[in-house]
């Protein structure tokens, strides 16, 4: 029984938390994309729960704050919490990440810049074992729960640090904005085993992601967007892409809607939709489910909600704004 739950547990840990809406999950996606915003402080949110129609569903929150440091020109931070439930033991992850990055302007005619990011985190894991069932406690008639396990466990937690970084280019366009990056997590490979005497390393993850905004005219954008996404033997590739209904494009007064379809190779389908209005930008998805999993999950995956707000910045000292009659 031990044996087999080391490797079950070897296999489940082998990928970090992601989530479908990686563009809304930035402390996920790249430590590049700190501060990566217009406004003074930016706060991000996600939650997903998935494979509700299989088993005890598995549920992630992410919270995360970020912006640009003022009396350091160039410079941002950001803190980010995720927390990870998944199955019948209550295995759960907690993640806390500092991160910074820093900006060069690289190409002026263009608006290119440049950012490359670090990021620090301290992980810690718990599995409740008394939730779990064992061969011990069938009678040969029937299961009884009230049997002791006979099961001799190392550790019931533990905890680690970890380290990731990035790089990330943007560029402004005459009628858009594209953008690129790439992102190694897990640097150091952490051993993140729960038995003394074993190691099981937590591979590094690389991300390749991009995307093109474009503007078709007053009304409609399109926004086009890829993840590849690699860890051990591990690949997932995502393709798919926003388009933009634009209500009103003023500054701090930009309002739209926004609907999407996005598929990750071999795993699962998604819709998307989503709003912006002024600070706010939220979105949701649902999962379809293609993967071998199916007859199971009878193609139902995961819904997610992903909510940015921005704030804008203050107004600085002794700086005039005249506002000019709408006649005018």
């Amino acid at each position: 029984m031990v044996i087999s739950l080391w490797l079950t547990c070897g296999s489940l840990w082998s990928q970090d938390i992601h989530f479908s809406q990686f563009y809304q999950s930035p402390f996920s996606l790249n430590p590049a994309l700190t501060g990566d915003f217009s406004g003074a402080l930016r706060v991000v949110g996600n939650q997903r729960t998935q494979w509700r129609s299989v088993t005890t569903p598995f549920a992630t929150i992410g919270v995360g704050a970020d912006g640009r440091l003022d009396k350091f020109p160039g410079f941002s931070g950001g803190i980010s919490f995720f927390n990870d439930r998944a199955g019948d033991s209550r295995l759960t992850t907690n993640l806390i990440n500092v991160a910074g990055a820093k900006r060069w302007s690289v190409y002026q005619e263009k608006k290119g810049e440049l950012a490359v990011g670090l990021m620090l985190g301290l992980t810690s894991m718990s599995m409740d074992y008394s939730q779990l069932d064992f061969d011990n406690q069938w009678t040969g008639l029937f299961y009884d729960p009230s049997l002791p396990a006979n099961e001799n466990f190392a550790r019931d937690s533990r905890s680690y640090l970890n380290f990731h970084t990035g790089f990330f280019y943007t560029q402004q366009e005459l009628k858009g904005k594209w953008g690129a990056g790439f992102s190694i997590f897990n640097v150091t490979s952490p051993d993140q085993s729960w038995f003394d005497q074993a190691f099981v390393r937590l591979s590094p993850r690389i991300n390749f992601h991009g995307y093109y905004s474009h503007r078709i005219n007053e009304q409609w954008a399109v926004e086009p967007m890829l993840l590849l996404m690699t860890q051990s033997p591990h690949r997932e590739l995502t393709l798919g892409g926003r388009g933009h209904y634009i209500v009103s494009d003023k500054d701090w007064m930009y309002r739209s809607f926004y609907g999407g379809l996005f598929a990750r190779t071999r795993d699962a389908g998604y819709l998307v939709a989503g709003v912006r209005y002024d600070n706010w930008d939220v979105g949701i998805s649902y999962d379809i489910n293609m993967s071998t999993l199916r007859p199971a999950s009878n193609n139902r995956g995961g819904f997610e909600l992903g909510v940015i707000y921005i704030l804008q910045p203050p107004a600085r000292i002794g700086e005039i704004k005249k506002v000019c009659p709408d006649y005018i």
